[in-house]
């Protein structure tokens, strides 16, 4: 896929503000202020025809007026004449619009097609159009303030740098990507450009994100997202941002609930709306935040470090209880932070008082830390191939000395082995950041955020992605059409897969029983219709029959449950297996998303999956490594490992299975499909598919 580039609009060689006001407390009129006051070095061309001149430069009636090629109209003025404005825009050879204008598709009272208008334009004259209602942008390297924001309104101070490598910001809300403007300003973070991409009329957030994947200015890419709307374009400049070895953190926020009150699996309640965009970003790398500081301290560490390449974390104090409290929330957030060795603690020991400890934390004490203690230690753990990460817990307060040493620490960070964050826990002087800033770190207050920080690190590793396999011709032929595949056919579908299912009869009438039996008592029977999705729920389940006796009786019971159930429901029969032996009850699902794609669900099951909701989450299709990996995330995970003397669980015929159904839920004609429970039985003796179901009927997603 060929990624759009869109230079010409962020950095335009001339300008025109449609409707320009010499009134700066406006925002027609703050567009023209900012766009001079932060040294825009290209023409600028005021449109308003109710003056002849506005802060000396001459305003035009029109844009056809200019008669001078214009890169990128500003246009600012009531809604409804938008749309001839961008005609008239268009018309003069005005190749890109910013649309600040609000009262479009967010607006109940807006005429329906108002916003459609504005995309027909861009479609028929090739214009690009960003909004409407956004806050335009900001081009901190070309000196385009293209937006009323006073984030951007520079002051005469001048900015910490803690790396070369600028930060682009794209947001689907204005006020947001402009507030990460102002917040990594504080911290170090220098920026290429910040873009509120408004209503999405034409451009999108993929647009631009394609964009900054290629921009040789930006280093690192900010995302704050209520939806993806073209998820081809999103993956594709994901892969390219990651080829391209830039960071990029995303904030999504908002819910769709976009299919999940129709859906008629367990696994699309677990799913949930936000389990496929997560899987799409761990699946390309994305680090995912909560907030802002959170996407700021990531964006931060991931900027200045190189990635790690595990999760051992060294810390190394100048205070106990800042050091013990880095090791609790370190380990809380999924690290590690084991004892150094004998021989590391034995060299650290030489130079730090003896009420101090060498073990992990390190702690120097103030007195050891005197003299450089602090580097000196993080200088030895660098080539402890033990240790994966250092982190330095220490006070920045002082504002006359620094507390680490400048060119020290820069020596040390330069050598880009292995990940080095620091955290103040009193707040930094000026000095302190400075200091800091000049040595290449970004400074964190929070531990919280340094150990989010810190697992961003290593969970943004290079991801492997699993190609889609066809499907079996066969496999293919019973996947034709739409609606629910109870049980039975969802099972023989599982079969001709290469799945192992155990045998089962599916019973039409009583005449059938007999064959059943034959399967060996005890036996289970399950009423078997498409109309029947929760079997449980509607007393369509019998276990344990032990005899001829009550499997008759079961039958019958069955059926009538299923007719006061629903008594217009289709009743396809009832299937009867053997009972399975006992083993943990797993849940093991396919849910294709609107939006992500397939979507494969690995969690703890039973009717309580839902109670519970211990589950991971993949992107379709996922190879055995990556099913382990999500096996590892579940709280249940050690029940499958041996709990207390437990035997444990065949792990691997699980992971197989995961794989195997994660290829098959990928195919486009599967909406869901899902395996619940799958007992998973002592090792080597496999699982057993207790039950079964797929929903056919292709969607858009993926």
């Amino acid at each position: 896929m060929t990624l759009p580039r869109l230079h010409e609009l962020l950095s335009p060689r001339s300008v025109a503000i449609v409707g320009a006001s010499p009134d700066a407390t406006r925002i027609r009129g703050a567009l023209l202020h900012m766009l001079r006051k932060n040294g825009f070095p290209g023409a600028i061309y005021p449109v308003n025809p109710s003056y002849p001149e506005i802060g000396g430069l001459r305003c035009y009636p029109s844009a056809a007026a200019i008669g001078e090629n214009v890169d990128l109209a500003l246009v600012a003025i009531p809604a409804a004449a938008v749309p001839d404005a961008l005609e008239a825009c268009a018309a003069a050879g005005v190749r890109n619009a910013v649309i600040i204008s609000s009262g479009f598709a967010e607006d109940a009272e807006a005429p329906p097609d108002l916003q459609d208008r504005i995309a027909a334009i861009a479609r028929r004259t090739g214009m690009r159009v960003c909004g409407p209602n956004g806050e335009g942008f900001f081009n901190e390297v070309a000196r385009v303030t293209a937006t009323f924001s006073p984030a951007v309104e520079h002051l005469d101070d001048a900015p910490l740098v803690a790396t070369r490598r600028r930060v682009g910001v794209i947001s689907q809300s204005g006020g947001i990507g402009f507030a990460f403007y102002n917040r990594g300003r504080a911290l170090g973070l220098p920026f290429s450009s910040i873009v509120s991409t408004g209503n999405e009329a034409d451009l999108t957030a993929s647009d631009f994100f394609a964009h900054m994947a290629e921009d040789p200015q930006t280093g690192g890419i900010l995302l704050f997202l209520e939806s993806i709307r073209d998820p081809a374009l999103f993956r594709a400049a994901a892969t390219a941002a990651r080829e391209a070895g830039k960071p990029v953190v995303a904030i999504k926020i908002g819910r769709s609930a976009a299919g999940r009150q129709a859906a008629a699996s367990h696994t699309a309640s677990l799913t949930g709306w936000d389990a496929g965009y997560d899987a799409l970003f761990r699946r390309y790398g994305i680090a995912v935040a909560a907030d802002l500081d959170e996407a700021l301290a990531m964006m931060g560490a991931l900027m200045t470090n190189p990635r790690a390449t595990g999760r051992r974390v060294a810390i190394l104090t100048i205070s106990g209880g800042g050091g013990v409290l880095a090791a609790d929330v370190f380990a809380a957030a999924g690290l590690e932070v084991p004892e150094l060795s004998a021989d590391t603690q034995a060299r650290i020991r030489a130079f730090i008082p003896s009420y101090g400890s060498a073990r992990n934390p390190v702690d120097l004490t103030a007195q050891g830390a005197h003299g450089g203690g602090t580097l000196r230690a993080a200088a030895l753990l660098m080539d402890d191939d033990a240790v994966d990460m250092i982190a330095i817990v220490t006070s920045l307060a002082n504002p006359t000395r620094p507390t680490l040493d400048g060119p020290t620490l820069r020596d040390l960070v330069a050598r880009q082995r292995k990940p080095v964050l620091v955290y103040s826990y009193t707040l930094p002087s000026e000095l302190g950041l400075r200091t800091l800033a000049d040595a290449g770190v970004v400074v964190t207050t929070s531990m919280a955020l340094t150990a989010r920080a810190a697992r961003a690190l290593v969970e943004t590793r290079k991801p492997v992605t699993v190609r889609r396999g066809a499907l079996p011709v066969a496999v293919a032929e019973r996947l034709r059409g739409t609606g629910v595949l109870a049980e039975h056919a969802a099972k023989h579908v599982l079969r001709e897969y290469g799945i192992a299912v155990g045998p089962s009869r599916l019973v039409t009438d009583a005449r059938g029983l007999d064959d059943a039996a034959a399967l060996g008592f005890p036996l289970a029977l399950k009423i078997q219709s498409p109309d029947i999705v929760h079997k449980t729920e509607a007393g369509g389940v019998r276990l344990g029959i032990a005899d001829r006796a009550a499997l008759q009786a079961a039958f019958y019971d069955v059926l009538d449950a299923a007719r006061r159930h629903a008594p217009d429901v289709r009743v396809g029969g009832v299937l009867v297996e053997r009972m399975a032996p006992r083993g943990r009850e797993m849940i093991v699902g396919v849910v294709r998303d609107p939006v992500v794609g397939p979507v494969v669900t690995l969690g703890a099951g039973g009717t309580e999956a839902e109670l519970f909701r211990d589950v991971a989450h993949r992107l379709a299709p996922v190879d055995e490594q990556e099913a382990h990996d999500m096996l590892a995330e579940l709280r249940a995970a050690p029940l499958l490992h041996g709990w207390r003397g437990a035997p444990a669980a065949d792990v691997a015929a699980l992971t197989r299975l995961v794989a195997l159904v994660s290829q098959l839920g990928a195919a486009e004609q599967v909406a869901e499909l899902e395996l619940n429970p799958v007992i998973v039985h002592a090792a080597g003796q496999g699982c057993t598919i207790a039950d079964a179901l797929i929903v056919l009927g292709k969607t858009s997603g993926g």
